[in-house]
């Protein structure tokens, strides 16, 4: 019964948005090139449904990339903000101040370093906008961690890297995911940002430039449609892995 639940509930949410938008689109009487509406999405992506099956997966995979890179090194950067309160005082604002900065300022820039490097410039950018939470949620983790397991572990001759292992990392782990959430969409931004600020006709972000040049508004509303799937789907996935792992803190908190 509460596994038929989690998959109904966020299905009638989507269908209620839907509904709730083509009410909108029709009281109003907003044509298809001011507003699309729902009943128009699904014309478009038969259309373009190779495209969308090609550009989906050119965004998605370098995504993914971008996501991983994300974990990896905010992971690091965390922990040694985590175990260092030197080191922690020192980044801190400069994570700060890097993650203030508008990140569709930052794509001509990118796209000029490295001309003609458009899987790099992408994967790039949904790194750079995607580390900061999982470095903040691991360096939050591990200088939360009580000192006394520190201690003990030092007394017996641990390192900092077992101590990580088997204390810190288990610890950290609801934190991790939860910043792991966030880090999904924010890389997907990442990604469109490079597609639609810098073209290279490639990925979804290409797509919705072609329905933006032509005035598709269908196409336009269909590409978005498309990337809160891919979102969904990823979030989902971390969902998956987040009950694999870290199971334990939902069961001890009900």
């Amino acid at each position: 019964m509460d596994r038929l639940q989690k998959i109904a509930v966020p299905i009638l949410s989507i269908v209620v948005f839907l509904c709730l938008w083509e009410l909108l689109v029709w009281v109003n009487q907003w044509p298809n090139y001011r507003m699309a509406s729902p009943s128009d999405l699904p014309p478009a992506f038969w259309r373009f449904r190779y495209l969308f099956l090609e550009m989906s997966w050119q965004t998605l995979w370098r995504t993914v990339v971008g996501l991983l890179l994300a974990v990896i090194v905010g992971t690091f950067l965390g922990m040694i903000m985590g175990f260092s309160r030197v080191l922690r005082e020192a980044l801190y604002p400069l994570l700060v101040g890097f993650n203030a900065v508008p990140k569709a300022t930052l794509v001509p820039i990118i796209s000029l370093l490295f001309i003609g490097q458009h899987d790099f410039n992408t994967i790039l950018m949904a790194f750079m906008i995607s580390f900061f939470p999982i470095a903040v949620s691991i360096s939050i983790g591990l200088s939360t961690l009580e000192p006394e397991y520190r201690d003990i572990l030092r007394s017996l001759g641990a390192s900092r890297l077992t101590i990580f292992r088997k204390i810190a990392l288990p610890k950290t782990l609801p934190e991790f995911f939860g910043a792991l959430k966030v880090a999904v969409t924010l890389a997907f931004i990442g990604t469109n940002l490079v597609e639609i600020v810098s073209p290279h006709g490639r990925g979804l972000g290409a797509l919705f430039n072609s329905g933006a040049i032509n005035g598709d508004y269908p196409l336009m509303f269909a590409v978005l449609i498309a990337l809160a799937a891919l979102g969904i789907l990823l979030y989902y996935g971390v969902v998956v892995l987040e009950k694999i792992f870290a199971g334990w803190a939902e069961r001890s908190q009900s």
